[in-house]
């Protein structure tokens, strides 16, 4: 209980929209999601938080090396993500997060996506199995349907995102045009709203209630795009409070 609590911190303190929503899961699904998710937000801030590409280069590859030792089945090492990580991860599972981490030395260096192809694997690779991964730990769900409310998921956070990236000296987008970032949006809100409850089982929609306000926000970007340079994408507190409720009450995509 005491590495499932440091697990619930660390994604309180790093990614409080996720936080909530895991919060309105029921009690069993956070004691899976939230070691799945503290792994990610470690993960994600492992390339940010050095100058030096080596020393992040060894940070990831630490991580990597810790979901080797789950795949494996060998003695893992006691860490207060990884080891509540290796109680709910299977084998299959591992070797998919790795693939997340790996996505992730993209975040390392400055240049940019090499194409459209590039930035779609990325935001599969890292979203999408992550979402993946927490869907499978819960419950019975189409993968093909998760990875469409997963792109749909990584293309809004990424959009929050873009600001920051790009006072960071970054190139986040292929194609920074207007018409291109409502494309892209009208692309992910069409796929999230093609895929049907049933395709996801009742216990595994707990862990996609993070993607609650995706439709909302994807309609903000089409509506006008020059919200996603301006940072200024986003819901209200009434309203996001709202329909999470809405979303954990009726157990809804």
């Amino acid at each position: 209980m005491a590495d499932i609590n440091a697990c619930a911190g660390l994604v309180q303190r790093g990614d409080a929209d996720r936080f909530v929503a895991i919060m309105a899961a029921p009690v069993a699904a956070r004691a899976k999601l939230f070691p799945l998710f503290a792994f990610n937000i470690e993960v994600s801030r492992a390339p940010w938080v050095t100058q030096e590409s080596m020393i992040a280069e060894m940070r990831l590859q630490w991580w990597r090396d810790a979901l080797e030792e789950i795949r494996d089945g060998v003695q893992v090492r006691r860490h207060e993500v990884v080891t509540p990580l290796a109680a709910v991860l299977t084998p299959e599972t591992a070797e998919s997060l790795d693939a997340l981490v790996e996505a992730r030395r993209w975040d390392i260096y400055k240049d940019p996506f090499e194409d459209e192809a590039a930035f779609r694997t990325y935001l599969d690779k890292t979203t999408g199995n992550l979402l993946v991964a927490g869907c499978q730990m819960l419950g019975a769900a189409d993968e093909a349907a998760v990875r469409d409310v997963a792109f749909a998921h990584a293309l809004v956070r990424w959009f929050q995102a873009i600001p920051e990236l790009e006072n960071q000296g970054r190139r986040p987008l292929v194609d920074g045009r207007v018409e291109a970032v409502q494309a892209l949006a009208q692309e992910a809100l069409a796929r999230r709203q093609a895929v049907r409850s049933s395709q996801i089982s009742k216990s595994a929609r707990a862990a996609l209630y993070c993607t609650w306000q995706d439709v909302a926000l994807l309609k903000q970007v089409i509506a006008d795009p020059m919200l996603v340079a301006d940072g200024a994408l986003g819901l209200s507190e009434f309203r996001r409070k709202s329909s999470l409720l809405a979303v954990s009450t009726f157990n809804r995509l």
